[in-house]
């Protein structure tokens, strides 16, 4: 059983400026560039992360685009994507395009995640500190991943491209386990943010069928928001259309978006914390309010008052990949005294 009231992150971590530029001339690079730069950003994204004294850390996702979009790149039997549909306006999530199917989805070469978490465990044993935290890894799951494919005449809509999808993910899982992964945390907003309109029993049968080669092999959770493209939301921001189906979920942690909805249906995580270790969204990363170390360790008090303190976990409410680098590091920083301050006094 992890530590009481433990600090976590999501995901994804800001790039760097340096890596936002590089990435947009990756043409005037070599592959010895493009593999130190690579590092170079995880070291960077690795030491904020210890800086702020959390208890688990991940890559920051610094090979990514996005949570997910790196992903499409290892999946034979697409046409990626050429150009967004809309280029103008305010950002939205209509301007993200779909991928064209072109035959049958497979993913040979894996999905990379396991070759980023390599990267993680060498870069956090540098360091000096890799005893001292736990490495998550974070992978989205099929449902989300479907949902910038085309259907086709062979999937004929999101539910057979989530089918053909939840192989090549839940390899991607047992590969980890294999390369030495202990904490592992699949995404999927998408089902959250469609939990209103879908059976949500559908969605734990596809959840669990993913997890279920990993299910007991590693700290395995599920991360839970409404969105966050460009610090906006997809769906209607509420959980109740989730509980209590997702409870059914073979995961050991849920964690759920609070702070960036002032907290409204804080008593699920009761709910959550019967069967579940409930991670709470205690950091808003769509605000550039700073919270201080005591309005973090108020949050947390409210929160034991719904799940004792060895069923709570707390991180930002999402990944931080759209929070500037500096708000970001100090939210951590705030997130972890904060949370500290009550952990002492327990």
């Amino acid at each position: 059983m992890p530590s009481p009231l433990r600090t976590t992150v999501i995901g994804s971590y800001p790039f760097p400026g340096w890596l936002e530029f590089a990435c947009q001339h990756l043409g005037q690079f070599g592959d010895a560039d493009r593999a130190e730069m690579v590092d170079d950003a995880v070291a960077i994204a690795v030491k904020d992360q210890l800086d702020a004294g959390l208890d688990v850390i991940t890559d920051g996702e610094q090979t990514r685009l996005d949570f997910n979009l790196s992903f499409y790149g290892f999946i034979e039997g697409i046409e990626l994507e050429s150009a967004p549909p809309r280029r103008f306006g305010p950002p939205a999530h209509d301007q993200r395009g779909k991928h064209k199917v072109t035959g049958e989805l497979r993913a040979p070469r894996g999905l990379g995640a396991v070759e980023d978490f390599e990267r993680l465990k060498r870069v956090a044993a540098v360091s000096g500190q890799r005893s001292a935290v736990s490495l998550k890894a974070s992978v989205p799951g099929p449902y989300t991943l479907s949902g910038r494919l085309l259907p086709n005449e062979q999937y004929k809509n999101r539910w057979e491209l989530t089918e053909a999808v939840l192989p090549l993910v839940r390899a991607e899982l047992e590969a980890l386990v294999r390369a030495g992964c202990t904490e592992i945390c699949v995404d999927e907003p998408s089902m959250s943010c469609y939990a209103h309109r879908e059976d949500p029993k559908r969605f734990v049968n596809i959840f669990n069928r993913t997890v279920e080669a990993v299910a007991g092999k590693c700290h395995l959770s599920t991360h839970l928001c409404f969105g966050n493209y460009k610090g906006r939301a997809v769906g209607p921001r509420r959980y109740a259309p989730m509980f209590p189906a997702f409870l059914d979920m073979l995961v050991d942690e849920i964690h759920v978006e609070m702070a960036s909805r002032e907290f409204a249906e804080l008593e699920v995580i009761g709910e959550i914390a019967k069967r579940h270790i409930a991670a709470v969204g205690i950091v808003d990363v769509k605000s550039y309010y700073i919270e201080t170390p005591e309005d973090i360790a108020a949050r947390v008090k409210a929160c034991l008052k719904h799940a004792p303190a060895e069923r709570l976990a707390f991180a930002p409410d999402c990944g931080l990949s759209q929070t500037a680098r500096w708000a970001a590091k100090q939210k951590l920083a705030n997130m972890v005294a904060g949370v500290t301050k009550v952990r002492c006094n327990l």
